[in-house]
């Protein structure tokens, strides 16, 4: 009976060791997060059918550690003629007549006590896919990596298959070619990519 028990207890502590650091974690918690925005908005239709590059929008992807949120006058910049009465708009016109900000929900965001910059992998080669996944085929943005500390670590540790060609890096169905390990080397060399693994570089 006391060997029952005992393994009964290990047992039990196995799942809930396992069981707190799946469902705690943000693999569990964060991936498919997908919350419903003021306005319909697709990024299906923009980044995929249109065809419209990711900076675009998000003017300081490639400058800033924010890739920012477009204001209304960017929408408006198409849609002061493009489709103007139509009922999903009206927020956004709203937003342009009282001269206030559209209320977006984000949803990739890490937390405050971690740093990220935007431009610092942008100008390195790493595509906006790597974080976000299919954009250009989501009528409903989603987070679809966990991004958390081990998964940015892993990563850091090994950026070789996430780097491309500067001129690729808002082409969302790029694919890592034959050579992509060959590539990487001289990539690391020509942008100085040595990626920090040290608590420095995300805490600060």
């Amino acid at each position: 009976m006391p060997i029952i028990a005992g393994t009964a207890g290990i047992v039990a502590t196995i799942v809930v060791v396992f069981g707190v650091n799946y469902f705690g974690s943000p693999k569990f918690t964060d991936t498919g997060y997908r919350p419903v925005q003021p306005v319909p908005y697709s990024h299906k239709l923009h980044a995929g059918d249109l065809g419209m590059d990711c900076r675009y929008c998000h003017t300081a992807v490639e400058i800033g550690a924010k890739a920012t949120v477009p204001p209304t006058q960017t929408c408006m910049n198409c849609h002061v003629l493009c489709l103007p009465e139509s009922e999903k708009l009206l927020p956004i016109n709203q937003s342009w007549a009282e001269k206030k900000p559209m209320e977006w929900i984000r949803i990739h965001k890490i937390p405050d006590y971690a740093f990220f910059d935007h431009s610092a992998h942008i100008i390195r080669g790493v595509g906006c896919t790597t974080c976000h996944g299919r954009i250009d085929q989501m009528e409903v943005v989603m987070q679809v990596q966990p991004l958390s500390m081990g998964w940015c670590l892993d990563c850091h540790r090994n950026p070789d298959m996430f780097l491309r060609p500067l001129n690729e890096i808002t082409k969302m169905d790029w694919i890592p070619p034959e050579n992509q390990l060959l590539l990487a080397q001289q990539y690391k060399i020509d942008r100085n990519i040595n990626p920090p693994t040290d608590c420095t570089a995300c805490h600060r």
